[in-house]
């Protein structure tokens, strides 16, 4: 079977970005920001997105795009004769459902709550009431199981329209939307009254802050957000090498993916801060920035119910453009592994993704009692736990090692594959920090994780 190809570069770039783009960059990025001092934890993010993320990304891109594959069969592919690369497919499959397992909950939680601003039911509300509309939705499990539908049907019907038909024109129109989104929304709240402060905690470093919280806590942060944010170490990236020509080369694209990605992030910033600022609220409150202090600020400001149901018209594009561009690589693997046509790969995982999405809508209420870390959490603590800090890390080593030893895909065609086509080629004198330096810190992130989830203190 002829392998799909993108429309336009254009097409490749977005949907790339949609995939990068998600709720780590609108949901996390902000209130991690928050915690660990503002402009000066940005900072230190940026200078970890392009030593750590970038050269991760090139070679994920490379594995793809040699392979003509996914990364259910990509290693096999390209892997020397004899070894055993090609068990990795097993794991990075099973990253990218366990990643669907809890983000179609959760894009689901964003939807739910366009209707939610739409009806107007934070308008005057006091935090403790907007809190407890939270708490009442988690406690739903019907409701919740509705929208989680929702979001799998929208995917799955996108990804049926083919690559260039479905995927390519919806999620191009879906990022555009939320990039003019994101601008209006930040404009609007960059010129709310008090929103100066904000401005100044987000935009101005302040390196005292990042001494308050301890050097070695905020680069560690740094270095795990911006690993996290883009998606690398499952194939997510690679299936989208799989449908690029050979006209532009790798680490040019990767940098406009990786700006693009970045600028999302940071406009997200630009919405959240300065309006938690004008309403005296604490930004550095962890998950519950999204949907418990923010609907209290919109239902306060206003034109808040319009403000507030923009806002989550545009976490709705970020989440759904993660879910279609991992739809699209879980569909590639039915069909690189056992010759299935779209459809039937559609129609299979359709069902399959909405079983496995189930324990997660329920681990708020039929199955509140199970909390595999103790606490408050829950089963989707759990299944991001093993995606976030134990595939991606291990993932993104197994394409560091395949790409620059001699006992895998080897640094000279990965090279080769990597600067084929006009624009940046990967520059070859950081060839023994991505050999030797780059494995050891994605291997400390790994270790670190499990750490701090286990040996916390």
């Amino acid at each position: 079977m002829k392998r799909e190809k993108f429309a336009s570069r254009l097409g490749f770039l977005l949907i790339s970005a949609g995939c990068a783009i998600g709720i780590g960059n609108v949901w996390r990025f902000p209130y991690i920001t928050g915690a660990y001092g503002g402009a000066a934890f940005v900072l230190i993010y940026l200078f970890f997105l392009v030593i750590l993320g970038l050269p991760i990304m090139v070679m994920e891109f490379a594995v793809g795009r040699a392979s003509q594959k996914s990364c259910a069969s990509s290693f096999k592919v390209l892997e020397p004769k004899g070894t055993k690369w090609h068990w990795y497919a097993v794991f990075g499959m099973a990253g990218n459902y366990l990643l669907m397992m809890f983000y179609t909950t959760v894009a689901g939680w964003m939807l739910a709550y366009i209707v939610r601003n739409a009806q107007g039911k934070f308008i005057g509300a006091s935090a403790d009431a907007v809190g407890a509309e939270f708490n009442s939705m988690l406690a739903d499990p019907w409701g919740q199981l509705f929208w989680m539908v929702v979001a799998v049907v929208i995917g799955f019907a996108v990804c049926s329209r083919g690559l260039q038909q479905g995927v390519e024109k919806v999620t191009k129109a879906m990022m555009v939307c939320l990039l003019v989104l994101m601008i209006v929304l930040a404009v609007r709240s960059v010129t709310l009254p008090g929103a100066a402060e904000g401005l100044r905690f987000y935009l101005v470093p302040d390196f005292s802050k990042v001494a308050e919280n301890g050097l070695f806590t905020v680069v560690y942060a740094a270095m795990g957000q911006s690993f996290f944010t883009l998606s690398l170490g499952i194939g997510a990236m690679a299936i989208f090498g799989s449908y690029l020509g050979k006209d532009r080369s790798l680490t040019g694209e990767s940098i406009n993916i990786v700006i693009l990605d970045t600028f999302v992030a940071l406009t997200a910033g630009l919405i959240i801060f300065p309006a938690c600022s004008a309403y005296g609220v604490d930004a550095g409150q962890g998950p519950g920035l999204v949907f418990v202090t923010l609907p209290n600020i919109f239902g306060n400001m206003a034109g808040g119910r319009i403000w507030g149901s923009l806002f989550f018209v545009f976490m709705s594009f970020a989440a759904l453009s993660t879910v279609i561009a991992v739809f699209e690589n879980i569909i590639a693997f039915g069909m690189d592994l056992w010759g299935w046509s779209r459809k039937k790969a559609v129609i299979v995982n359709f069902f399959a993704i909405l079983v496995l999405s189930v324990p997660c809508v329920l681990g708020y209420n039929v199955w509140s009692a199970f909390k595999p870390f103790g606490g408050t959490s829950a089963v989707l603590d759990l299944e991001d736990f093993l995606v976030s800090n134990t595939i991606l890390p291990l993932g993104s080593l197994v394409y560091l090692l395949f790409c620059t030893t001699r006992y895998g895909w080897g640094w000279n065609n990965f090279i080769a594959e990597a600067d084929a086509g006009e624009g940046l080629k990967f520059p070859k004198w950081v060839r023994g920090y991505v050999t030797y330096v780059l494995p050891l810190i994605v291997l400390f992130i790994f270790v670190m994780g499990y750490k701090d989830k286990f040996f916390p203190g």
